[in-house]
């Protein structure tokens, strides 16, 4: 029984839709309207439709259903809905569970565009926002409020690396009734635990380790069925964030192979850290999966990994990590993360640089910070680049 199915497995045959010519890979359905027999039929699947019954694929699409069956059964949640980019999904679930009034508690420790939704869009629609230390558990006591609808963190932080208890929050969220929202993008799917330890809506850029090549942008939320065929469906299928159907179509194909990659990038990553921590070019190195780490038990408990990222600061400050970065012949420099290609990364001048000075102090992203997304090349190879990339810097 598909219930009993091990996880690799479940990446494979979830979720499976077959027509009626039976085909080996999932069926890429290119359409964004359906047909109906009579006048009636499309009025009876308006009023409701069945499981396997579509109507528009801004509302639903069979090759997009099968993506967000199968990943909900991989994450232990009832439902997912697919979007169009990471962010989409981060939006779309933020707006579609909250309303003028309602407080939200969130760590600051956001990636920057996260921050953007949390205080410039729900702000103008009169939710309010605290902003806490999303490993201080006494802020989080403090902060959540009788009227607090929701709280939003990443389960590691984007990009220092910061491993927020995600039991211990949902415990605290719960007992004033609030709902658990976690972005879950720096965990993975793979070592993911999320739902199991509280949260009740998971959300995962599915551009980053799910398609894991860099072909395509996506997102899905996952969650209760009564959340997510409700309250989430109807904001998103009314404001059009949904999914393409080769877009879900990519991302199946992404799923079949990702705990191989992700495990062999997490493995490699591991490695990275202890050669390049002690270095004496480097102020610090930051890897959930080494002993130094200041949550190295809570990350160990919480995916039993240190995943696949990892961050250093040059001593030197930018300038030095500009001349490490420009001296990388195997590392490529981009913005992405999750990808079969390793990929370094400047967060204080690109994915973060809109943040204020001081906030970016606040939050570890100094001006030396380099963001090491591993991928699966050679491990030996990786290590020898960033080694001739630091004597460069």
């Amino acid at each position: 029984m598909a219930e009993d199915w091990k996880p690799r497995t479940r990446l494979v045959h979830g979720g499976a839709r077959r027509s009626h010519y039976r085909e080996v890979s999932e069926a890429l359905f290119l359409t964004q309207g359906f047909v109906y027999e009579t006048a009636a039929e499309a009025e009876a699947r308006f009023r409701q439709a069945g499981p396997d019954e579509f109507i528009y694929a801004r509302y639903g699409n069979p090759t997009v259903a099968i993506f967000e069956d199968r990943i909900a059964g991989l994450e232990g949640c009832e439902a997912g809905f697919a979007t169009a980019s990471g962010m989409a999904a981060v939006a779309g679930a933020l707006m579609a569970l909250t309303k003028a009034g309602d407080h939200v508690v969130a760590a600051r420790a956001l990636f920057g565009s996260c921050l953007y939704v949390l205080e410039e869009v729900l702000g103008r629609f009169g939710v309010e926002v605290t902003l806490v230390d999303g490993t201080d558990l006494d802020q989080w006591r403090a902060a959540v409020r009788a009227d607090t609808r929701l709280v939003f963190f990443e389960s590691v932080s984007n990009p220092a690396l910061e491993v927020t208890d995600i039991a211990a929050v949902a415990e605290i969220a719960h007992a004033a009734g609030a709902l658990v929202v976690v972005d879950n993008v720096f965990a993975t799917p793979v070592f993911s635990r999320a739902a199991e330890q509280g949260a009740d809506i998971v959300i995962y850029s599915a551009t980053k380790h799910i398609d894991g090549q860099g072909r395509a942008l996506g997102g899905v939320i996952l969650g209760p069925r009564e959340i997510l065929r409700g309250p989430v469906q109807t904001y998103m299928k009314h404001t059009g964030g949904a999914l393409s159907p080769f877009n879900a179509w990519v991302m199946l194909k992404g799923l079949e192979t990702m705990d191989l990659r992700v495990r062999a990038q997490a493995e490699s990553a591991a490695q990275i850290a202890a050669a390049l921590e002690g270095h004496p070019k480097l102020a610090r190195v930051l890897y959930p999966g080494l002993p130094s780490h200041p949550q190295f038990d809570l990350a160990q408990r919480q995916m039993g990994s240190g995943g696949t990222m990892l961050a250093f600061e040059l001593a030197g400050g930018q300038a030095a990590a500009f001349r490490a970065l420009d001296a990388l012949r195997v590392v490529l420099i981009s913005n992405n993360l999750g990808d079969a290609k390793s990929i370094a990364t400047h967060p204080a001048t690109t994915t973060h640089q809109r943040l204020p000075e001081a906030q970016k102090a606040a939050l570890g992203i100094t001006p030396g910070l380099v963001r090491l997304s591993v991928g699966l090349e050679d491990p030996g190879d990786l290590i020898d680049d960033l080694l001739q990339a630091l004597e460069a810097a």
